[in-house]
């Protein structure tokens, strides 16, 4: 027994940013922001928190499964940008669906949280535990930006997405998972305890040679673990850090851009979210049909990173 995709959904903040806002405020330029990131705009959250983005994408994942609340047994929210602390991001989203007959708690693997989150979904169903499962990316990272450093503000944007896992006998083939708390330095935020700024702290050249040493090498290793050839592969939905990193990944693996969608350029980095907000508008324009070969990739803080093999 697997584990499949049924649904899917997202939500994203009304207020949009564009690059040309950065430069009242610091030494910046559209051209300077799509040449380094691939991103042009960004959805901010104004009003939205990061449990009310998680409710609408989750609420839509639902309605695309076709399913009630009220049948979902376990709800993961992968966050490291909860509104509290406790209760849980989960437990508010159980509350607010009417999902009475789930278990709910958050999970935090910064950027690569939704593909953990995926995994361990898959582990309760094949286990047989549960049934069915709600995902969940959500995060709200321009909490936690400093506005006047623009090597870290630009990069990021908010969001949610969500997916529908339901025991079949296809879906998940194969996971790989990674962390190299090492290197947690790299890039971090503290809680306001330390006496280290509470902003996002980002050596972006080294999460630059990081992503592009261990990505490829974790799709490598789940293509193998799966026994599929990359040739059967139709997209590689990537987490949507940087439009580089996802062109010298493709680069890497000698593989077309076109099989790495993106959405960057509308998002930015939304941590979390970005994978399943990626596959849900993937899912709603119709590019993803039954039987299609996906390989999902995340990377992050932590550092944290893997890959997932699966039939759609």
């Amino acid at each position: 027994m697997t584990a499949k995709i049924i649904g899917t959904g997202s939500a994203i903040p009304a207020y949009c940013m564009k690059n040309n806002d950065f430069t009242k405020f610091i030494d910046t330029s559209d051209e300077w922001i799509v040449t380094r990131t691939g991103i042009k705009e960004r959805r901010i959250a104004k009003e939205e928190t990061t449990a009310g983005l998680a409710c609408e994408a989750a609420r839509k994942a639902l309605q695309s499964a076709k399913i009630k609340a009220e049948e979902i047994d376990l709800i993961l929210v992968a966050t490291c940008s909860p509104d509290t602390f406790f209760p849980s991001t989960a437990c508010q989203v159980q509350a607010a669906l009417g999902a009475e007959n789930a278990a709910a708690f958050d999970m935090s693997a910064a950027c690569a949280g939704f593909l953990f989150g995926l995994n361990t979904a898959y582990a309760y169903i094949n286990s047989g535990v549960y049934k069915k499962v709600l995902v969940i990316g959500a995060d709200i990272m321009t909490r936690f930006v400093d506005w006047k450093d623009r090597g870290t503000c630009v990069l990021f944007g908010d969001g949610a997405g969500a997916v529908v896992l339901e025991a079949s006998e296809t879906g998940l083939f194969s996971s790989v998972q990674y962390a190299d708390g090492s290197r947690g330095k790299v890039l971090s935020c503290s809680v306001g305890y330390e006496k280290r700024s509470s902003y996002l702290q980002m050596d972006g050249q080294e999460v630059f040679k990081f992503a592009l040493k261990t990505v490829p090498d974790c799709i490598e290793e789940v293509l193998e673990k799966g026994n599929i050839e990359k040739e059967k592969v139709k997209y590689y939905v990537l987490h949507q850090a940087n439009s580089r990193i996802l062109s010298g990944v493709a680069k890497k693996l000698r593989e077309k851009e076109e099989k790495f969608p993106m959405n960057i350029q509308k998002y930015g980095n939304t941590s979390a979210a970005s994978i399943p907000i990626l596959l849900d508008e993937m899912n709603r324009e119709g590019k993803l049909e039954k039987g299609d070969i996906l390989v999902l990739a995340g990377f992050g803080a932590g550092l944290t990173w893997g890959s997932t093999l699966l039939q759609w």
